[in-house]
């Protein structure tokens, strides 16, 4: 049986670094995909601001998962120098914040173009990546995105398997998927299984693309799961809730830690934790 871990885009929770670590300890989480925290997006901070945050992860016990770049999300007909850049920026940010990994995206391709006419600039910036990333430990995560040459299954396996790269693996995104109009179970996970080292975990609907809470929605999120149950190994489950506006019909558990919360963004965190709590208990009962 496998193990999950559990991580949080913390920064649905909160701006502010101490918030996030606040309610995070609530629900026993100690680590954070650390996308934008204290105001900024994190790869946008200078070193000596990374060493700060360092400096208060370890007072709260607290790990990174990952660094949640934008890397990639860029349009693939702009400079790329300054991305490259960038990129390089964040690999001393992964590392300073011992980061195993980092998640990255393939490059916004032009509306209403074919994404194929772009596969070869896709995989020659990817190659340069890979590049600056070779000998650092660091591995990188391609994540499929609605609007990248990865929205596809197709694409996603197309990059992975063409740059055939030991420390290139995949983050599954179910929503993602699903508002790509993708089949993401058993479609999307049969073809990327040998590539996914990461879950991302928000759901969403078919109908009209809303995020919903985990097995409200079409991701499948609880066969994936199970599929990642049996192979013995371990998973960080990244939780990304994306309920802003959401009305309902699942609700926090009154008398739960999740219902002290505010309403808004700490009280949607604990629905999306606690709906990934009934899946998981699901599956190992």
């Amino acid at each position: 049986m496998s193990s999950f871990v559990l991580s949080a885009f913390a920064d649905e929770i909160d701006s502010s670094l101490k918030v996030q670590m606040e309610v995070l300890e609530l629900f026993g989480i100690d680590y954070i995909e650390m996308r934008n925290v204290n105001g900024k997006g994190l790869v946008n901070h200078t070193l000596q601001e990374v060493k700060e945050i360092k400096r208060q992860l370890d007072d709260g016990g607290f790990k990174l998962s990952a660094v949640g770049s934008p890397i990639g999300k860029y349009g693939i007909n702009e400079d790329f120098e300054p991305h490259l850049d960038l990129f390089k920026h964040t690999l001393e940010i992964a590392h300073l914040l011992e980061a195993p990994y980092i998640r990255m995206f393939s490059f916004w391709m032009p509306r209403g173009e074919d994404p194929e006419n772009y596969r070869n600039a896709v995989l020659d910036r990817w190659g340069q990546f890979v590049e600056a990333a070779r000998d650092s430990g660091i591995i990188l995560l391609h994540e499929n995105e609605k609007g990248i040459y990865g929205d596809t299954a197709e694409r996603c396996l197309d990059l992975l398997y063409s740059l055939n790269c030991g420390y290139v693996k995949a983050t599954f995104d179910p929503a993602n998927f699903v508002q790509c109009d993708e089949e993401t179970y058993p479609k999307a996970w049969e073809m990327l299984k040998d590539y996914v080292e990461y879950m991302h975990i928000k759901d969403a609907k078919y109908s009209d693309h809303s995020v919903v809470p985990s097995g409200h929605g079409d991701g499948k999120v609880k066969e994936i799961l199970t599929e990642l149950d049996k192979t013995g190994k371990t998973y960080f489950l990244s939780l990304e809730p994306h309920l802003s506006g959401y009305q309902g019909p699942a609700g926090v558990e009154l008398g739960s830690i999740g219902a002290a919360l505010p309403a808004g963004d700490q009280r949607m965190f604990a629905l999306a934790y606690q709906e990934l709590a009934r899946i998981i208990a699901a599956i190992k009962a």
